[in-house]
């Protein structure tokens, strides 16, 4: 009797370790006597406890403590998880063509698509990856300077990506993306940048000023240029509008004393020295001096004055 619950119990036992739940998005590596056999898929499965051995898989997890401070552990396990996975390295120090030295913490998206060659091409897959990133990383940024490392962060992803994606598939594994978190200087070489951002800052902001005084200074100089136009024309109309008065006062005098045989001209003069007499009369002038021209002229428009009353 008690050999028969022994056996029962060695056999339910039995059944148990031959019984494998695996997860969806996961596999198992069946190896039997020691060699691959078989890829164990999300499902339920049966093997034999003795015969079969599920082959584990070193794996890296990022743990924080109470703290707050990140650490990685590997840890071993039998199954192979076929999600993307990220992994978040720690900062690291890179050199530059120029020769600064500089941080950077980057990240990496990664996803197993062969579990075998992840198994079995590779003895310990996160620290392979890890430390090819690293070198990778310390190769790409080397061949750029500080100011385009800053700048090309985009260029350098995809650089990276392409890199890590052809050396990682032998390893059965994609790299889908490569992402440059942080970019940190050293603080001699952050204060320079400050300084020059300043100083551009400063200029561009004197060449806007300079260029605004140019601008008003332009839109003065051709304001005054179309008032002096303007006020060109306006005389110049002016003197046209006088200029044709007089012809045609001249023309009318003219046909007045066209029959008396005096010249026009002559009796326009006449008039201008009445205006300058008067004018010397307004200013109390007690001796006045008169040419002889006058007075024959103004003999002259005395006789035209008697020949319009007659």
């Amino acid at each position: 009797m008690l050999l028969a619950i022994i056996i029962a119990v060695f056999v339910l036992f039995f059944i148990a370790k031959g019984i494998v739940i695996v997860k969806q998005a996961e596999v198992m590596i069946i190896e039997r006597f020691g060699r691959y056999y078989t890829t164990l898929e999300s499902g339920l499965h049966i093997i034999w406890p003795v015969i079969d051995k599920a082959r584990s898989i070193n794996w890296r997890y990022l743990k924080t403590d109470v703290k707050g401070n990140s650490y990685v552990i590997i840890k071993s396990q039998n199954r192979i998880d076929l999600r993307e996975t990220v992994y978040d390295f720690p900062r690291q120090n890179v050199i530059t063509s120029d020769n600064v030295s500089i941080e950077i913490n980057a990240l990496l998206y990664f996803q197993i698509t062969d579990p075998i060659k992840a198994t079995y091409e590779i003895n310990n897959l996160p620290d392979a990856i890890e430390k090819l990133t690293q070198t990778t990383l310390r190769n790409v940024i080397g061949e750029l300077e500080l100011d385009k490392t800053l700048t090309s962060r985009d260029t350098i992803n995809n650089k990276l990506r392409i890199i890590l994606d052809e050396a990682t598939d032998k390893w059965g594994v994609k790299v889908n993306r490569v992402e440059l978190q942080d970019i940190n200087p050293p603080e001699k070489v952050r204060e320079a940048m400050e300084k020059q951002m300043r100083a551009e800052r400063d200029r561009r902001a004197k060449i806007l000023e300079a260029e605004g005084e140019k601008r008003s200074a332009i839109l003065v100089a051709e304001g005054d240029k179309d008032a002096q136009i303007a006020r060109a024309e306006g005389e110049a109309k002016a003197r046209l509008l006088v200029a044709d008065a007089e012809a045609k006062a001249i023309a009318r005098i003219a046909d007045s004393v066209e029959n008396t045989g005096t010249d026009p001209a002559q009796y326009l003069i006449a008039l201008k020295y009445v205006k300058a007499f008067h004018n010397i009369i307004q200013k109390e002038d007690k001796t006045v001096v008169v040419p002889y021209e006058a007075s024959s002229m103004l003999g002259s428009l005395k006789m035209i004055e008697k020949i319009f009353k007659t």
